[in-house]
């Protein structure tokens, strides 16, 4: 997802933020419409930000956005010849003062403002910090969700619930991290009541600076697993590195609440990390508020009972999956936490805005393909096979799953992707994996017995496609699922009659 998002911002606001000095008089309060990473989605008015990414460096676009009409630009150094090329205004915030001489001479409703800067990522982080202390409501309540799995459905659906008494606003897609996180912010205005925002992290001390930014009230721990293990080294470091959400949480008498997954340890352990409130959430009567009866209706979704404090609530939710009931716990904690009614709690649960990010559509040859290759992890994955096998396909159809590599599983790669395989083994009639570690699937799946004919150990995503073209047929239910470093997306565009028409 390339970020963009509308904003609130003035070039009075980010001249604030960036510089921490007061606008000038011939500075006018012109609105920055939106903001965005890539110069290509430039059109006149936005904010571009000049990133170092993994595959380009931003800097190198600066002069393409300024003539896309860029109303204003934070970079570094390297970006001043081509905003100067530009005919730009540079406000050089890299030696501490600003001189404002230029804009006296040249400012007007047209003019860009390129702001030079020693880091992009602390200007751009000072620019979100700015708009959520100065610019929103002095009641605005901030949910902050960080986990290893489940953080963008969480997000999802907690936001449909507090909508329902709530101006609620919610960061879009995975804008989260230490880039992402300001983009949301930068969408917040005066109007909002709450804010749900993902918190990713992929270094230990990222999510305490995020929360400096964001100032969350109440934190959400969905649960700590094997993801970017590769960058942390353990588990454990994994779960120091969560527990900073909770940490910066305020204190109970200052209205700070963690709803933590009672069911997960490493979870259950921040209890005794964070001076705020103790909200429980899990399967067992251990927890404030849990789930029993639970039953999966396939494309139908879920059914499940609450309990909370000696009431059973009977509950049916749009959610595939078994797994969704913990979903379905955290958004209703949060209800309960946030003072709604369990009307206002159920109507949130099962409104349409809150189906997620899996999507199942219309495939070829009379298929359906069921595409979850947003991310991939052992838990997620194996999941997403929980609810295969709850699917019952039609006719003559079988139930077949694509899976490619899970990356960044550190020394837990080999045993992760060989848990899946033997899930897999379990579920599946077809078994396509797709790359060199969605290999490991394939062979664990056949080391348990599954009859080799069925599994399919292909290179790359093209192998995978021709393959299927073929291969499915009518009333196929197909789970797609892996990394998109593998291509699986491209898997899944060439295997949809329309991506638009959902089967459900």
């Amino acid at each position: 997802m390339r970020p963009i998002v509308e904003t609130r911002v003035t070039h009075h606001t980010l001249w604030q933020a960036i510089t921490g000095d007061i606008p000038p008089l011939a500075l006018p309060p012109l609105p920055i419409g939106r903001a965005v990473l890539d110069s290509r989605d430039v059109a006149p008015g936005d904010l571009f930000v000049a990133f170092v990414g993994q595959a380009t460096d931003g800097h190198h676009f600066v002069g393409a956005a300024l003539a896309q009409g860029a109303r204003a630009v934070i970079c570094e150094a390297r970006g001043r010849e081509q905003a100067m090329a530009q005919g730009a205004v540079i406000i050089d915030c890299t030696t501490g003062g600003v001189d404002h001489s230029a804009l006296l001479e040249r400012i007007d409703a047209e003019t860009a403002l390129v702001y030079l800067v020693n880091s992009s990522l602390d200007a751009f982080q000072r620019a979100g910090a700015f708009q959520r202390i100065h610019r929103c409501s002095p009641d605005l309540t901030v949910v902050g969700i960080t986990g290893s799995v489940g953080k963008t459905s969480t997000k999802e659906l907690a936001a449909a619930v507090l909508r329902q008494r709530y101006r609620t606003l919610h960061s879009r897609g995975n804008l989260n991290g230490g880039q992402g996180l300001p983009f949301a912010l930068l969408e917040l205005g005066p109007e909002h009541e709450r804010a749900v925002l993902e918190i990713a992290m992929y270094e230990m001390g990222e999510i305490r600076t995020q929360c400096v930014l964001a100032r969350p009230r109440i934190g959400i721990v969905t649960n700590v697993g094997p993801v970017h293990l590769e960058r942390l080294g353990a588990i454990e470091r994994i779960a120091q590195a969560k527990a900073e959400l909770v940490q910066s949480l305020p204190t109970a008498d200052d209205g700070g609440v963690a709803i933590l997954n009672w069911d997960d340890d490493f979870v259950r352990a921040m209890a005794g990390q964070t001076q705020a409130r103790i909200f429980r959430y899990g399967l067992t009567p251990e927890s404030d508020l849990w789930a029993d009866a639970i039953e999966s209706a396939g494309m139908e979704g879920i059914r499940f009972r609450f309990h909370y404090q000696g009431e059973t609530l009977y509950v049916r939710a749009p959610l595939l999956g078994r797994h969704s009931v913990h979903t379905a716990l955290r958004a209703a904690a949060l209800g309960l936490v946030e003072g709604l009614s369990w009307e206002e709690i159920v109507a949130g649960l099962q409104s349409l805005s809150s189906q997620l990010r899996l999507v199942v559509t219309a495939g070829i040859n009379g298929a359906t393909i069921i595409d979850d290759t947003y991310n991939a992890s052992p838990a997620s994955t194996i999941a997403a096979l929980n609810l295969l096998q709850d699917l019952e396909p039609a006719g003559q159809g079988r139930r077949v799953a694509v899976l490619g590599d899970m990356r960044e599983l550190g020394d837990y790669t080999d045993e992760g992707h060989r848990m899946v395989g033997l899930r897999a083994a379990d579920v599946v009639d077809l078994l396509v994996t797709v790359g060199e570690l969605g290999r490991l699937i394939g062979e664990e799946a056949i080391r348990t017995g599954h009859n080799p004919d069925t599994i399919h150990l292909l290179p790359d995503e093209r192998a995978a496609v021709t393959f299927l073209q073929t291969a499915l047929r009518a009333d196929d239910m197909v789970l797609v699922k892996g990394s998109r470093a593998v291509g699986m997306d491209s898997i899944v565009a060439e295997l949809v009659i329309d991506p638009t028409v959902l089967v459900y």
